[in-house]
């Protein structure tokens, strides 16, 4: 009996885990994957089971022929989205090598094992630039609940640096804040939160945690003290307005390009910035964003194609900037 009630969920298991459309599975084979199982079944049975499946609603298609039989044919996921979501894991960089093949293996097992094959041929994660610290998961938890239930959390914050001994060490330093974000941008996990002796955000990398330590009894301070956000903490406002995650008031920026650049201008802005004619083969853009060195960077990059109409905090900025690349490398 408990055999018989067990048939029809390794009949679905070998569906799910051996099947589709280009690699469907006979009837023989299925009686074989019961034997080895401990479960003799008939053709006939076999039939009765598929089509009990199908009428809770599996997707159970036959493909008649010589080398026909049944297969799943749709999933929770499409081969396409789960390519899409092992790019994904392959290239972010602050999870480990470890971490990634993991992650990806238990990705693979939402398709069929030939479709799974397949993509793990094309997915390469070893040669690539990646993270070391293998605590990032529980971190991730941690603060997902500290920033759930509005608690504090403590830090240990590690920097590398240069000794005088031309080797690398590590600094660290101990970091009590309210956690308000979990920001993914250029590559990196971001934590934004607040130190409470400051009134404004700061931004920590998750991957730089080496420790990490919830304090129940310490209820965070709410981000609209120190941010302008006031009902809900709008990450995809704040990882557009601060490039490249550096911290800063957004302010009102307008901005003269080339024409050839408003690809990236609407890719790193946003479709919602103001946009006007500035001449034959320029255009002017308005917007709001953060005075800092991650947007005089991304400015730079285009040299002449871009110039500031304001603020002037910015000029002032760039034109540090531009002098200081221009004493290195002064002929």
């Amino acid at each position: 009996m408990a055999n018989s009630k067990l048939k029809l969920l390794y009949i679905l298991e070998l569906l799910y885990n051996e099947s589709d459309e280009d690699h469907p599975i006979d009837t023989e084979r299925i009686q074989l994957y019961l034997r080895n199982h401990n479960i003799e079944a008939e053709r006939k049975s076999i039939y009765s089971d598929i089509t009990v499946l199908k009428e809770f609603g599996f997707d159970v298609l036959l493909n008649k022929g010589a080398s026909g039989g049944y297969f799943l044919a749709s999933r929770e996921f499409e081969v396409a989205e789960i390519r899409l979501l092992c790019d994904a894991v392959q290239a972010a960089g602050f999870i480990s090598p470890k971490k990634s093949r993991h992650l990806i293996d238990k990705i693979l097992t939402l398709v069929s094992a030939p479709q799974a094959q397949q993509i793990k041929s094309q997915v390469y994660v070893d040669n690539r630039p990646k993270s070391a610290n293998e605590e990032i998961y529980y971190h991730i938890d941690k603060l997902n609940r500290a920033i759930q239930n509005g608690w504090q959390v403590q830090a240990l914050y590690r920097r590398r640096k240069i000794t005088d001994q031309n080797a690398v060490e590590y600094d660290d330093r101990l970091h009590t804040v309210s956690p308000y974000a979990m920001i993914w941008a250029d590559d990196h996990y971001y934590l934004v939160c607040n130190k409470a002796k400051y009134d404004n955000l700061m931004v920590l990398r998750i991957d730089r945690i080496k420790k990490l330590e919830i304090l129940e009894n310490e209820r965070a301070r709410h981000f609209s003290e120190v941010s302008p956000y006031k009902n809900s903490f709008d990450s995809a406002d704040y990882a557009k307005r601060h490039l490249h995650m550096f911290s800063g008031t957004p302010e009102g920026v307008e901005l003269i390009c080339q024409n050839d650049l408003l690809e990236q201008v609407l890719d790193r802005f946003g479709e919602d910035v103001r946009l006007y004619r500035a001449g034959e083969d320029k255009f002017g853009l308005r917007t709001q964003a953060a005075v800092n060195d991650g947007l005089v960077a991304w400015i730079m990059q285009f040299g002449a194609k871009v110039r500031v109409k304001k603020p002037d905090s910015l000029k002032k900025l760039l034109f540090e900037k531009a002098r200081e690349i221009e004493s290195v490398y002064k002929i």
